[in-house]
């Protein structure tokens, strides 16, 4: 566990809690929600952005509260020992600590994420007329087809786990390279590389540094379920996407 890092506790508690008792995916896990992040998950209010906040996290330049307003074109920043659990529009985030995310839209519906530097959890909406999403990394630009995505921005890779849902995956080295990926359960891991190792610029990688608890706690807060019905994995991928 990485002890620099303010939901690393609650991700092994929620982990282990799944792995010892078996439960479903109902109203079962609000319990260990509630114990590991201290309210129950639930739709936020209309007008009501962030679920939750440690430490020193920014909207827009300022020092951001509970009440603080995110909007489609808001640049949100954390701090070291920090981090910021919120939903805009459809979509939900946890930003984790030393990061810096920035939305890009003009109402309700993001049209693009620029993660510069960090790690953010992302679950999101289904886009209708046409509109497209897409998380864009320092190494990566990532077209989101209505999925749950973890992503991690380095100066010289990026990480992208498609937890469940079809993204494709674009080299920002060589456009040309690109990969279709479909998942039902965290199948598919990439590492995405500023320079090619072994030839390539698209990697396998292992899942790590998300939990499918967070994704049950940042879909509650945009009114909807996650596609996986029992503790010990997916059925099938989240209808309408």
């Amino acid at each position: 566990m990485d002890r620099d890092d303010p939901l690393a506790a609650r991700r092994l508690f929620l982990r282990q809690f799944l792995a010892t008792s078996g439960v479903a995916v109902t109203g079962s896990l609000l319990a260990p929600l509630v114990h590991a992040f201290g309210k129950v998950p639930k739709q936020l209010p209309p007008g009501q952005s962030i679920y939750d906040m440690r430490g020193k996290v920014m909207v827009d330049g300022r020092v951001a509260s509970p009440g603080t307003k995110i909007k489609t074109d808001s640049l949100v920043q954390t701090t070291s020992n920090s981090y910021v659990i919120f939903a805009v529009g459809q979509d939900a985030h946890i930003l984790r600590e030393n990061s810096r995310l920035q939305l890009e839209g003009a109402d309700e519906l993001a049209d693009a994420m620029r993660l510069l530097t960090g790690k953010v959890l992302s679950v999101f909406g289904k886009r209708t007329g046409g509109r497209k999403l897409a998380i864009r990394t320092t190494t990566a630009t990532i077209g989101i087809r209505g999925t749950g995505v973890y992503s991690e921005s380095h100066s010289d890779s990026s990480y992208i786990c498609t937890c469940y849902g079809h993204t494709e995956i674009v080299s920002n080295a060589d456009p040309k390279v690109r990969e279709n990926v479909v998942t039902t359960h965290h199948d598919s891991p990439r590492y995405i590389v500023a320079n090619p190792e072994a030839g390539k610029l698209i990697l396998p990688a292992p899942m790590k540094n998300h939990t499918d608890e967070e994704l049950m706690l940042v879909e509650a807060l945009v009114g909807r379920n996650p596609p996986f019905s029992g503790a010990a994995g997916y059925d099938t991928p989240r209808r309408g996407y």
